[in-house]
């Protein structure tokens, strides 16, 4: 799930926690909304921790070997 799915689960979160008062038979929408919500900003978190390794990496991989090579001209 990306950033974009993170931030949806976050506001559909915070409408049915605090904008609802739809009263549905077992279901308390505001617990669901409450467990939306901290599931998006979990989300937020961990996409936030891996995009920053990325940038501290420089947008390669760990374990990537660079190799250059050197090619003389024999005549």
């Amino acid at each position: 799930m990306g950033l974009g799915g993170c931030i949806i689960l976050l506001a559909v979160g915070a409408i049915l926690a605090f904008g609802v008062d739809w009263h549905l038979a077992g279901v308390n929408l505001t617990v669901v909304g409450v467990v939306l919500m901290a599931a998006g900003l979990i989300g937020v978190v961990v996409y936030a921790r891996v995009l920053g390794r990325r940038r501290y990496l420089g947008g390669r991989a760990v374990n990537e070997v660079v190799v250059e090579e050197h090619h003389r001209d024999v005549l």
